[in-house]
């Protein structure tokens, strides 16, 4: 027989779960934070609150899968847009600079910052305007793809989740 201080507390643990995987979600846009791991911690809760029986192991190994390769797509994707313009080196810790300080100043300069950064980076190493602008560009295209691979990878994790859910 199931108490009600019971039921409570199962109750609580999947609010915190379902604000988990929301924060997360939000998270994955908002790099200050730490997205796929949020939504994972959430989904780990709601299979412990449910002993495993619906959101079994393979869930959990699926999206713990999901969560390794969130990391190394956004990374990839971002190195990528910067090799692709031969960043100079200055120019690749100039975009991880900016992409830090932009987290603070909302989508904006999340956008503009690590371009900037790039730039500035760049600039500083070549002394031309428009190589800088190039490198600042394929920066700032590689930021907004691997932004788009993490958020595409965060809804596939919630997907199997609710998929785990109702099968």
């Amino acid at each position: 027989m199931v108490t009600f201080r019971a039921m409570t507390i199962s109750i609580l643990l999947w609010i915190v779960a379902l604000a988990l995987i929301a924060a997360g979600l939000v998270g994955t846009v908002r790099p200050f934070l730490p997205g796929p791991i949020l939504i994972f911690a959430g989904i780990l809760l709601a299979a412990w609150i449910d002993q495993f029986q619906k959101i079994g192991w393979w869930t959990i190994g699926f999206t713990g899968v999901l969560l390794v390769l969130s990391f190394f797509a956004d990374t990839l994707l971002q190195t990528l847009g910067a090799k692709r313009a031969n960043a100079s080196p200055l120019a690749v810790t100039g975009a991880a600079v900016g992409t830090f300080a932009g987290a603070f100043l909302g989508p904006v300069g999340l956008f503009a910052l690590p371009l900037v950064g790039a730039m500035v980076g760049d600039f500083a190493t070549n002394r031309s305007i428009l190589r800088a602008g190039k490198v600042g560009i394929a920066t700032a295209i590689g930021t907004v793809a691997g932004t788009a691979a993490r958020l595409a990878i965060s809804f596939a994790m919630i997907g199997f989740f609710v998929a785990a859910l109702l099968l």
